[in-house]
């Protein structure tokens, strides 16, 4: 037997344990190893699956893409079915019907009879705007309703709330006065001659002093016979004023109104600046049936203006209106231009009369005045077109203009027809002012007799 001393065991002991540590420790590494192996194989089973997937729907698109062309296809085959149907129904509709043809022949001529009605309306909806019902004066009474209103009103709260005339009723009706807009220098004037009146007629009443008020503003506007002797004769009416007063408008309707009196007449369209100026006077001309001379805008005026007068002595035209850009009496560039206008027109047509007209907007009241005092100051004026009267309360700025510039209103307007510029006709004007349509049936003025 052999005997093993206490050092030899010791080392065995050691020996062994080292043995069982290393044979643990390759158990362990086996072990993680093998559960390594597993999650990469998990891994590429996943990513295959994805692939897989991917693949299938790459794979199944044209599949549904030839699913979907199918189903189109079978639509597209039940409409052509229907259409095939619908063809032979009506084939046979055909063969039982007598008159098939006839009746879509019918239907085109409805339609036709249809547009030229439709047609047929909105030229005579324009005939109407150009031919209003009544006559000018009851025109000129339904535009001025504001300012007669305004007017009458003040008449009547002076008239009856005053027993006797002394100063404090002129003072209220001097405020009557200017509130219409008669202006100072003419509200003086007929203060100052209602009291000569009074007093040479030793009137009492106060009552008596509206007839007398109403005579002094007629006394205040003139139009002499010979004012519209240039509408008989050759004329170039050379039309001016600002911006938005209405001179192309107006130059539009005179020339409809002369050439339906049988003038011969032509435009001139010397607004070269302002846009769509040419194309508006174009259209007034087509409106009108006149020729226009015009060139491109920013054209020269007074190369425009020289084109029209010799046009206009060449074929013998009765009236020439040139219509010319807006201006304002301080614009020195613009006045000497105007003054050029002028004296192209005198030279290169001598056997015309030149008639300078300004536009003015009555609905701005004091204004008007104002504009016309300046353009007066600076341009020979030979007559005023008042426009815009309808609708505003200012109308009295006709009666001061004529009497303090003693320039005669010649045209006024009071609404948007060709026959609502008119001749001014200063007694219908007044006559209009003061017309009781609210008592009378008919339009009654309140004039005395003669």
């Amino acid at each position: 037997m052999i005997k093993i001393d206490g050092t030899t065991k010791g080392t065995v002991i050691g020996v062994g344990c080292l043995l069982i540590c290393g044979i643990v420790g390759i158990i362990i590494g086996s072990i993680l190893e093998n559960k390594k192996l597993k999650e990469n194989t998990e891994e590429d089973e996943e990513q295959q699956v994805e692939t897989t997937e991917e693949v299938n729907d790459v794979n199944e698109e044209p599949e549904k893409a030839e699913k979907i062309d199918t189903i189109q296809e079978s639509e597209k085959k039940d409409e052509v079915l229907e259409e095939n149907q619908k063809v032979e129904e009506a084939e046979v509709s055909e063969e039982v019907e007598e008159q098939p043809e006839e009746e879509s022949e019918e239907t085109e001529t409805t339609k036709e009879v249809e547009e030229v009605a439709k047609k047929e309306e909105v030229t005579e909806q324009e005939e109407v705007n150009e031919k209003p019902e009544g006559g000018f004066f009851s025109r000129l009474v339904s535009g001025l309703t504001k300012t007669r209103n305004s007017i009458n009103e003040s008449f009547n709260n002076l008239f009856s709330g005053f027993s006797e005339i002394d100063d404090d009723f002129y003072d209220e009706l001097e405020e009557t006065l200017i509130t219409a807009d008669l202006g100072l220098d003419t509200t003086e004037k007929i203060i100052d001659e209602l009291k000569d009146l009074v007093k040479k007629n030793h009137i009492k009443e106060v009552e008596e002093c509206r007839e007398l008020v109403i005579n002094l503003i007629k006394s205040q506007m003139f139009v002499e016979d010979e004012a519209y002797d240039f509408e008989d004769k050759k004329t170039v009416m050379l039309i001016i004023g600002v911006n938005g007063v209405g001179k192309t408008t107006s130059i539009g309707k005179l020339a409809a109104q002369y050439k339906g009196r049988g003038k011969k007449v032509m435009m001139c369209a010397a607004d070269t600046f302002r846009a769509a100026a040419i194309d508006q006077l174009k259209t007034w001309s087509n409106r009108a049936g006149v020729e226009i001379i015009a060139q491109d805008e920013g054209s020269d005026p007074a190369a425009v203006t020289f084109d029209a007068v010799k046009a206009a002595a060449a074929r013998d035209v009765d009236i020439l209106l040139v219509d010319t850009a807006g201006r304002l009496h301080n614009k020195k560039n613009l006045m000497d231009e105007l003054a050029k206008m002028k004296r192209i027109i005198e030279k290169e047509y001598s056997d015309a009369h030149l008639e300078t007209l300004i536009v003015l907007d009555g609905s701005t009241g004091q204004n008007a005045l104002e504009q016309a005092r300046q353009f007066s100051n600076v341009t020979q004026i030979d007559g005023i077109i008042i426009t815009k009267l309808d609708g505003t309360a200012k109308g009295g700025i006709a009666i001061a203009i004529q009497s303090e510039l003693n320039v005669p209103v010649k045209y006024i307007g009071v609404g948007e027809h060709i026959e609502d510029l008119q001749k001014f006709d200063p007694d219908s004007y007044v006559n209009a002012l003061f017309a009781d349509m609210d008592t009378r049936s008919d339009i009654e003025i309140l004039m005395p007799e003669e």
